[in-house]
């Protein structure tokens, strides 16, 4: 009797036990900063890309890295995919499109605050509760603050992968390549100081089972 007590009490736990989300979440942060621009021709590509990995129940969403990107109005597509795949290849149509518009007429930021965009993505993700939080950096990483922004404040990257995509290397990085390495060592650091995993992809033909 005893032994069916502790059976029925360990069931009774199980069926308690709040499930884990399974589902993935994706933020992408694109750089529109000077001449960084010509490249989202690239980023359309590996958007369209994560479009086809993702599936029913995942969220998406793309914004800009502008002058001050820690805003929900710097998103420039979102979407959480209905469990009816003609409903997800309807919202995948549209996401699409909401890209290829944004492609075509944005125009360049003066500023690059990467870290504001960072911030805000650990905010979307957060509230969306996703299983598996991935955050892609199309950028050549090279932070610029607008004077009187404040960034250097600590934020949780538990959990979160962050990719850095097609770092492309800037005129002084030419001219000094230690430039290009500290930048990337920069960031590796502080993605993993906050407990995040950091990735970088240059080779876009690598992109197979990024997600």
């Amino acid at each position: 009797m005893r032994i069916l007590t502790l059976f029925v009490s360990c069931m009774i736990v199980v069926g308690c036990t709040p499930s884990v989300p399974t589902n993935t979440g994706v933020y992408m942060l694109l750089d529109t900063s000077g001449t960084y621009r010509i490249e989202l021709k690239k980023a359309q590509q590996i958007i369209q890309y994560t479009l086809t990995r993702l599936d029913a129940k995942d969220t998406f969403a793309v914004a800009r890295i502008d002058t001050g990107s820690f805003s929900e109005k710097d998103i420039v597509a979102k979407a959480t995919f209905d469990d009816r795949p003609s409903m997800v290849n309807r919202q995948k149509r549209m996401f699409a499109e909401e890209i290829g518009d944004f492609v075509e007429n944005v125009q360049s930021s003066p500023f690059t605050d990467i870290t504001g965009g960072l911030l805000q993505a650990v905010e979307f993700l957060n509230e969306k509760d996703t299983g598996i939080k991935t955050i892609l950096i199309f950028s050549d990483l090279k932070e610029d603050l607008k004077d009187g922004y404040v960034r250097d404040i600590t934020f949780d990257l538990d959990g979160y992968s962050v990719i850095a995509l097609n770092v492309t290397k800037l005129r002084s990085d030419n001219v000094d390549p230690r430039e290009y390495l500290t930048r990337l060592d920069d960031w590796q650091t502080k993605v993993e100081k906050f407990g995040g995993q950091w990735q970088v992809i240059n080779d876009l033909d690598g992109l197979e089972g990024l997600l």
